[in-house]
Formats: structure tokens, sequence, C-alpha cells
């Protein structure tokens, strides 16, 4: 079985995949800007800084690539991204007041999976760099190898903030 398209691309379906990357990476930006300055003093805060730049750029590629293969971005479902990140911060998380020592394990858990969505999208639009032609395969080469180095980067800081969670010195 050959593992590349032939044909032509669905424009329609390209589209609402794009958009609905661009609607995920919205929310992924806003939560790691979340977590950075919750954590802002702290080793876990330094360590977060360069990964919130990255994918905060790209999400930058992602709507340059929209341009590049003429998707229009559609405002409402990075709008939709951006509230859905904001009601995500209204979960309960057994304190009332603070942070409770769960909700950084849990923010970089689903940053983690948000990287591992992206570098799907990345997977998925590399695959379709033979049929179309507007498709840089080695800028989405790049944005692969970032995507894993982030998700190794994420997975070190997640371990680490497991042990600090559940478990107690003194």
């Amino acid at each position: 079985m050959n593992d590349r398209p032939s044909g032509a691309v669905d424009r329609g379906l390209l589209g609402t995949y794009l958009n609905d990357h661009l609607a995920g990476a919205t929310a992924g930006v806003e939560r790691v800007r979340y977590l950075t300055r919750a954590q802002q003093g702290t080793e876990l805060g330094a360590a977060l800084r360069p990964v919130a730049a990255e994918i905060d750029q790209d999400r930058r590629s992602l709507v340059e690539i929209m341009r590049a293969v003429d998707v229009p971005v559609r405002r409402y479902k990075a709008y939709a991204g951006w509230l859905s990140e904001k009601a995500g911060r209204l979960k309960t998380n057994g304190r009332l007041v603070r942070r409770s020592p769960l909700s950084t394990l849990l923010e970089l858990e689903v940053l983690r999976l948000a990287v591992e969505g992206k570098a799907s999208g990345w997977q998925s639009l590399r695959r379709l760099t033979d049929v179309e032609p507007r498709l840089d395969a080695a800028r989405l080469d790049v944005l692969l190898e970032r995507a894993a180095r982030q998700q190794r980067i994420l997975e070190d800081l997640r371990a680490r903030q497991t042990g600090e969670t559940f478990t107690h010195t003194g």
C-alpha cells in the first residue's frame, strides 16, 4: 500500500482541518502562557519560557501555511480555541483561592498532548507535499523536529512535576 496520497487535495476538507488545528494552537498558546505566568520566578517557569515562545511561533507558522495554500482563517474557530482554554481553567481542583498542586501537573499533561496533536498535524501536511506543491516539505520537517523536541522537554518537566506534586519533604 502506498503511504503517499494521490489525486487532488480536497480544499474544503483541508480548510476545515487547518482551521481546527488553528483552534487547538490558539488554546495551546493561551495555556502555555498561563502556565508560564503562574510559574514565573521558578525553575519550571524558566524552562517553559522558550517552549512558550516556540509554541507561539508554531501558531504563526500555521497561519502562514494557511495563507500559502489559500485557506482562509476562520476567526470564530480561533476564538473558540481561545474560549475553550479559558473555560478549562474553571474546572474544580480542590482549592478555592489558590492553585492546587495538581494544576501544574495537569497543565503540563495537557500541553504535552497538545504538542503531540500539533506534530500529527505537521505529519499530515508533510504527507501532502507531493500533491500540494504550496506546502514546503523542508519547513514542515523543521516544524516536526521542533515539535519532537518540545514533546521531550514537556515530558521531562511533567515527570519531574509528578514527583514534586505527589511527594512531601520534611
